[in-house]
């Protein structure tokens, strides 16, 4: 994560963008009423994605069900018929 204040980001505004962009770096903007992040579509993609499974009870059962699932008992890629 990335740190800076709004006249930084200001002056700044495409190399902070695209920091976020390229690397996928979350840009921490603090202003004097509060602060704002900039993220990439990508990482906000991602992030509602995953609010949006946690929130699906019977998803978040099969996902802690199988982490708990030895990893001897996994299907293997070479066993998966595409």
């Amino acid at each position: 994560m990335t740190n800076t204040n709004i006249t930084n980001f200001r002056k700044n505004m495409f190399e902070y963008v695209n920091q976020a962009v390229e690397y996928n770096d979350i840009i921490n903007v603090s202003t004097k009423n509060g602060n704002a992040v900039i993220m990439s579509e990508e990482e906000y993609n991602g992030l509602m994605e995953t609010l949006h499974l946690s929130a699906d009870s019977r998803v978040k059962k099969e996902i802690l069900d199988g982490l708990q699932e030895p990893l001897k008992n996994c299907v293997s890629e070479d066993e998966v018929e595409w």
